[in-house]
């Protein structure tokens, strides 16, 4: 999953504070598909706007090569003066996944209705709004804020949709239960992205205290690098288009 604070910390340089715009979003996705050829379901925040804007935001990501997107209800950006996190109105939320599927001109691309409820506003909110957004046709429902196996197993009795989590405590981290509660992605957080990070600011801070490049560890070998950037492909286009010798 392309997220929110990796397209913002890639772009910005900044938190997951909703500065990111979709001109910004689309671009990186765009560069995503062109470089492989695996699905990638994209977190596109509150739609960048209202549901005409959802709409759009739709088209954009589809055309960008997004396999599939979230859209939530959470209320972005964040209201002056408010600390916490706040929905917008079940019926804004409904208008907006309405709006998601209008766009949508694939068939394939899988829209999937997000909300934060369970954390925010309470199990019974998160199941009313999990009831409107199936019934308004989207296919799949993303959590967040999901906190014990009751709350979990209340919204799989109320819905028939595949549900996606955004993070779970750790007495629900046993694939086969999940997989029982028709869960079908459980995210593991930006560990990849986390340590990447880490890494760049080691090796940096390594070459500045007067470390030999040489002496580096846990670089990337040559064979790794060749087959990020597809080097034996390019190499082959040389031959055959530019004459170049094997």
């Amino acid at each position: 999953m392309f997220g929110g604070s990796v397209a913002s910390l890639a772009v910005l340089g900044d938190p997951d504070i909703a500065l990111i715009t979709l001109t910004e979003l689309a671009e990186q996705m765009r560069r995503m598909s062109r470089a492989a050829a695996l699905p990638v379901l994209v977190d596109a925040d509150h739609g960048y706007g209202n549901a005409l804007n959802v709409r759009r935001t739709v088209q954009e990501l589809e055309t960008a090569g997004a396999a599939g997107l979230t859209i939530e209800d959470t209320l972005l950006p964040q209201a002056y003066g408010q600390t916490k996190t706040q929905l917008i109105s079940l019926e804004e939320g409904v208008g907006k996944m309405k709006a998601a599927l209008d766009g949508r001109g694939d068939a394939s691309l899988v829209i999937m209705a997000r909300t934060g409820a369970a954390s925010i506003s309470g199990i019974e909110d998160a199941i009313a709004r999990a009831r409107a957004y199936e019934a308004v046709g989207v296919d799949a429902l993303f959590f967040t804020g999901i906190k014990n196996r009751g709350e979990l197993e209340a919204i799989a009795a109320v819905t028939k949709l595949p549900i996606v989590l955004g993070g779970a405590p750790e007495e629900m981290a046993d694939p086969g239960y999940l997989t029982g509660q028709r869960v079908r992605i459980a995210l593991q957080g930006h560990a990849p992205i986390s340590a990447a990070t880490q890494s760049v600011y080691e090796t940096l801070k390594a070459l500045r205290d007067g470390q030999s490049p040489k002496n580096l560890k846990g670089l990337a070998s040559s064979e790794l690098t060749g087959r990020v950037t597809r080097e034996a492909d390019m190499k082959a286009r040389g031959t055959e288009f530019l004459g170049l010798k094997k």
